[in-house]
């Protein structure tokens, strides 16, 4: 990052403007599952493992308010509803990819020593 950081919409530069939409213990994850298509909350709930009802109903919330995800309602009994994500959450696919490769790179056993 050679360059000078340009103020965007608030934000001090724009890598904080993805980290932003990227923000949260699970929000990745969340993504991530959703890269293979969509998944009914339980599904999206057994693939995440410990996280509660309650913690995964507000992250897909906040998602779906920041344009990542998209909610689906049947309108079915009993109700069936599907999380897909937006083209904006497609959209991270790289982003995720680059976080992955750099993850893959770092030597095992170093995660707090990093500096």
């Amino acid at each position: 990052m050679n360059r000078p950081a340009t103020a965007v919409e608030g934000w001090h530069c724009p890598a904080e403007r993805t980290l932003d939409f990227l923000s949260g213990k699970w929000r990745p994850m969340v993504i991530f599952w959703l890269m293979e298509g969509p998944l009914r909350f339980n599904e999206l709930q057994r693939r995440l493992g410990a996280i509660t009802h309650r913690t995964l109903s507000k992250t897909l919330k906040e998602m779906e308010a920041d344009g990542l995800v998209q909610r689906k309602d049947y309108g079915e009994i009993p109700p069936r509803v599907d999380y897909s994500l937006t083209d904006r959450g497609r959209s991270l696919k790289p982003v995720l990819q680059a976080m992955e490769d750099w993850a893959q790179d770092q030597p095992e056993g170093n995660q707090g020593e990093l500096r």
